[in-house]
């Protein structure tokens, strides 16, 4: 096993001695200690200088985290060759309770449904040449519940196909964002500028559930490009190239030559 403090040593810009030094210890009895990982075990495999009571204040320590983590990928696993991918994913636990801060309904993947939970936004950067991702950010999703209920769905009279009459062309680019769509803004914007000037992203990765305009005007007003899967539903519209002009007379001097007797 390598030496932890010289691998943690990039932290000394972030923690005091007597945290960064609680920390070396509580990494080597994690990564040495069999089982599960509990404080009392972490106490008895830590060694000397590594009691109950100091795990005890290292875990009441308010540390950031985030920082802590880009400063280790920014020491050790950058390279300045590489292309960084700045990745996301909806993380949900299945959680049981009703005091638990953050506790609600969320739809999760491995179930197929809805489940009590708590969800989390993951932030991750991804190296295009080792195919590795580095977690470096993550923030739970609280949903946003109206103060008055709604109302029954109302049943709409059916109106008659195509755009109503009157109606006008409305901007694509200037979108309201719903309250997830601004959490994860608020996130995305957190990290950039936690890496500030010392890493340059350009695009940004996530799931089919950003397949959509307003995802997209989302990214794009943080500077970022996205990088997604589309819809089943997604209506691809190619450019046109040719001139109208001459696509038209070739078209009706086809016509005319058809109906010459």
């Amino acid at each position: 096993m390598p030496d932890i403090m010289v691998l943690l040593a990039c932290l000394s810009q972030c923690l005091d001695p007597t945290t960064l030094g609680q920390l070396r210890r509580v990494a080597e009895a994690m990564l040495s200690m069999t089982g599960r990982v509990t404080m009392r075990g972490l106490s008895r495999w830590s060694g000397q200088g590594g009691s109950y009571r100091t795990i005890q204040r290292f875990f009441h320590t308010h540390m950031r985290w985030d920082r802590l983590q880009w400063v280790l990928i920014r020491h050790h696993l950058l390279d300045h060759d590489d292309v960084i991918l700045m990745g996301g994913d909806d993380v949900v636990v299945t959680k049981s309770g009703k005091t638990t801060h953050g506790l609600d309904r969320f739809f999760s993947s491995l179930y197929g449904k809805t489940v009590p939970g708590l969800c989390f936004l993951s932030l991750s950067l991804i190296s295009v040449k080792r195919r590795t991702s580095y977690p470096v950010m993550m923030e739970q999703h609280n949903k946003l519940h109206p103060k008055e209920p709604q109302e029954g769905c109302k049943q709409k009279s059916p109106r008659k196909r195509g755009r109503p009459k009157g109606s006008k062309n409305q901007n694509r680019r200037e979108v309201t964002l719903s309250p997830y769509l601004g959490f994860v803004q608020e996130t995305i914007r957190g990290l950039l500028k936690l890496m500030g000037d010392d890493l340059k992203v350009m695009y940004f990765v996530f799931d089919g559930a950003f397949g959509h305009n307003d995802a997209l005007q989302m990214v794009k007003q943080l500077g970022l490009h996205l990088i997604s899967k589309l819809r089943h539903d997604a209506a691809l519209y190619f450019p046109y190239e040719s001139p109208y002009s001459t696509v038209v007379f070739c078209h009706f001097r086809y016509q005319c030559d058809t109906l010459r007797p």
